[in-house]
């Protein structure tokens, strides 16, 4: 067993003919910086060329998250300043989200624990995505002035139904089973089993897709946590179907408030907490990201990530919900009325020189 180790904050690893990365900050729930990202995006590149590697598989050390997002204070830091690593940090990131959706080798991601933001690019975007019972996942931008971005334009309105566009906006939790019931991750292991799982995909000689598939299959099959509880959104799909599915955000608060179930009061007064610009920004996203490639998604949304930097409620969003924590953001503008089509627009548009390129 090779190990390379530059820095503790991944480990990545050769175990049998599997390419092996580990995210290593557990006392920081495996938050993604931009220095493991430089890290992970050349090693995946070399497995990926290498006839002696037949799979890659990230995981999360330390059993609370595979990791929970990007680390968004030190973006917000350089920000405020103009400082390159605001630029860098999305761009890199975004580089590295399609080098994981476009990985020839089968990709196989245990999302064990927190999984919300950086962390949902770091695997969905991969062939296979394992759930356990300890899994749960968010993409919760819109709270903090971001959008759900790591390619969330991509797969969320991918989901069945208005399911993604739910998710987006409110930032809803989902947990465990109801992971890969959404749609969000392929497979269930019960948590207990997946040193075993490894075990045997690390053991396999140059599998097929369908070989690993065949594996993962027998081990959800064996797995029973929670699987007589029905899916927590089951009784919810058909309204958040006829909600959510607005022209508008503003259309789509109406719906709710007009509706006035407790479900819908519920995600009404949600929606009251977020930022109006992340969630006009995040509506038009995942309308436009459900006809684009993965790749013209994150050119899309690496337009956004500069918005946001220019804009106001980003760092305003991370100073209530992160730094000083009084969960009480001051957005502007401070209501869905006055953030205007034409100021959304115009995150969306071309960075010129500055845009992403592959």
């Amino acid at each position: 067993m090779m190990s390379s180790q530059v820095d503790p904050g991944v480990l990545l690893e050769k175990v049998g003919n599997a390419g092996v990365i580990t995210i290593n900050r557990p006392k920081v729930l495996n938050a993604l910086n931009l220095t493991m990202i430089r890290q992970i995006a050349p090693q995946l590149q070399k497995w990926e060329n290498d006839n002696e590697t037949d799979i890659v598989i990230i995981r999360g050390a330390g059993g609370k998250a595979f990791c929970a997002g990007g680390d968004i204070r030190a973006v917000t830091e350089a920000g405020k300043v103009g400082g390159p690593l605001a630029v860098d940090f999305f761009r890199e990131e975004y580089i590295l989200n399609n080098a994981i959706g476009s990985c020839k080798k089968p990709y196989i991601a245990l999302i064990e624990g927190i999984t919300m933001g950086g962390g949902v690019g770091l695997s969905v975007h991969g062939r296979f995505r394992v759930a356990t019972e300890k899994t749960l996942f968010a993409m919760p931008e819109t709270a903090i002035g971001l959008f759900p971005d790591v390619g969330g334009g991509y797969f969320l309105p991918r989901l069945q139904g208005k399911l993604g566009l739910f998710l987006a906006l409110t930032g809803f939790r989902l947990k465990g089973r109801d992971v890969q019931r959404a749609g969000v991750a392929t497979h269930f292991v019960e948590s207990k089993k997946i040193p075993e799982l490894e075990k045997e995909l690390v053991g396999l000689k140059s599998p097929s897709a369908e070989d690993i598939s065949r594996v993962l299959d027998s081990f959800q099959n064996q797995s029973s946590v929670d699987s007589e509880k029905p899916f927590v959104l089951d009784k919810h799909m058909s309204d958040i179907d006829r909600l959510f599915s607005s022209s508008s955000v503003e259309g789509i608060v109406q719906n709710l408030k007009a509706d006035g179930s407790e479900f819908a009061n519920k995600q009404a007064e949600t929606l009251s907490r977020m930022s109006p610009t992340s969630l006009k920004i995040t509506h038009k996203q995942l309308q436009a990201g459900a006809t684009l490639s993965l790749q013209d998604v994150l050119v899309m949304e690496y337009r956004l990530s500069q918005a946001c930097m220019r804009g106001h409620d980003f760092y305003e969003g991370v100073r209530a919900v992160l730094v000083d924590k009084d969960q009480s953001p001051k957005w502007s503008p401070s209501t869905l009325e006055e953030v205007s089509e034409q100021s959304v627009d115009q995150c969306f548009s071309s960075l010129g020189e500055k845009d992403l390129r592959f």
